[in-house]
């Protein structure tokens, strides 16, 4: 018997008419349970007919700063919308999106988007073809995030739950603070204490910082003297000095070094017992990684610059981290986070997922870091979940006593606001309809 012959018997028999009537207040509806109504929903075929892209005005300035990052909409013909997200660099995403569409109709428009691994592979095959990575795999990551979100709203459930519910009653979190990412306009140079006083006064104890950058720009990562090695290190001994070993600290160097450098700066290091040192070399050569956390004492983490499980088997293989960092939005989704992540728990190497893009992702870097069994800690800015992030979402997720919760919501449990799109702030382009 066809499925949609098979409900229409099954409404019939439980005195329900329709769909509609489930949603009813009537005595029917009343003798069907709200599990068996979803089940019911899902038992019917599911497809994706229309795909948007989403991005923001030009000259849009929030806090100091344009929005980096655009939103994938995937439309379903059961009314059922989910929405994803990558960043930066949207008018070569919107491109690629454009053409995966035009040239894999069959892999997103037409698909029931609730088999998740089945389009994963299906668009990774495709695009690895060509030399995977770059907008290719950040559109993947969208598209994959959406996929979850339709998941979770079909089913009536968050999308930790999917992933196999709470590892994590709550979600540890460090603050990443830039030049540019401030608060009140303090810099690290000048008001360190003032920084991490106010951090600490919302429970959050750790920081993640740049002091190395300058010296990175002015020597083009190739030499770093004692005395540029001493300046550098002057806001970390600010930290030690006020608050002692009772405020984390996590060095950035943004791959600007060379190995020697690298290590120089990783051994003058030592004796602040940092959390971790992120990034200290490019990410294309995990030897030279090998060598650099075989020789020093701290932590090194790797890398928000790598994409799928299938890069991160050769750090883990090789001993090349002692932390892996993964962003949901670059690294293959929800899915390839969450497989990267049980990954490296088999080689017992914990987690620290990068969350500085958009809204998106901090709503999916929570639902994956409550899931994992292996994770140290996840990154958060007062930036952006503070500033940026409220113009565009009602419900935004803030740190409380140094811990964010996953929404109880369905699938990811996004709020959007209407006015951005009302006053021209958000741009729908449409990609392709059935």
């Amino acid at each position: 018997m066809p499925k949609h012959l098979a409900r229409r018997n099954f409404l019939k028999a439980a005195g329900v008419g329709s769909l509609a009537a489930l949603g009813s207040a009537g005595p029917a509806a009343a003798l069907v349970p709200p599990a068996t109504v979803a089940a019911i929903n899902n038992s019917e075929p599911m497809k994706i007919t229309k795909i948007e892209a989403v991005r923001f005005r030009k000259g849009l300035v929030i806090d100091g700063e344009p929005p980096a990052w655009m939103w994938v909409r995937l439309y379903t013909n059961t009314g059922i919308v989910g929405v994803g997200e990558t960043y930066p660099y949207t008018d070569g995403q919107i491109g690629t999106l454009r053409d995966l569409v035009a040239n894999e109709r069959n892999s997103v428009l037409g698909s029931d988007p609730r088999d998740i691994d089945r389009m994963w592979y299906a668009i990774y095959d495709r695009t690895a073809f060509n030399v995977i990575g770059g907008a290719e795999m950040r559109i993947l990551s969208a598209i994959n995030i959406a996929q979850w979100d339709i998941l979770g709203k079909s089913l009536g459930a968050p999308v930790y739950r999917l992933l196999g519910g709470r590892s994590q009653q709550k979600v540890r979190v460090y603050n990443t603070y830039t030049r540019g990412w401030t608060i009140n306009n303090w810099q690290i140079d000048t008001d360190m204490e003032k920084i991490c006083t106010f951090l600490r006064g919302r429970g959050i104890k750790a920081v993640k910082i740049y002091p190395f950058d300058p010296v990175g720009h002015r020597n083009e990562g190739n030499y770093i003297s004692p005395v540029e090695i001493d300046k550098a290190l002057e806001p970390i001994k600010v930290i030690r000095d006020k608050f002692g070993d009772d405020m984390e600290i996590a060095i950035d160097v943004n791959a600007q070094w060379n190995l020697n450098a690298a290590l120089r700066i990783a051994h003058a290091l030592e004796p602040y017992k940092i959390m971790f040192l992120e990034d200290a070399l490019y990410q294309g050569n995990m030897e030279a990684y090998s060598i650099l956390t075989r020789e020093t004492s701290v932590p090194i983490t790797v890398s928000e610059r790598l994409a799928t499980r299938y890069q991160f088997r050769e750090v883990l293989d090789k001993k090349a981290a002692n932390i892996v960092m993964f962003d949901v939005t670059w690294c293959g989704g929800i899915s390839e986070a969450k497989k990267i992540a049980d990954l490296a728990d088999t080689y017992y190497t914990p987690v620290a997922p990068h969350t500085c893009g958009g809204p998106l992702l901090w709503f999916s870097s929570i639902h994956t870091a409550t899931a994992v069994k292996n994770l140290w800690i996840m990154e958060s800015c007062y930036h952006f979940y503070n500033f940026q992030y409220p113009y565009f979402i009602k419900n935004v997720p803030v740190p409380q006593d140094g811990y964010v919760t996953a929404p109880e919501g369905p699938g990811l449990g996004v709020e959007f606001r209407t006015e951005p799109f009302e006053r021209g702030d958000a741009i729908v382009e449409t990609i392709a309809e059935l």
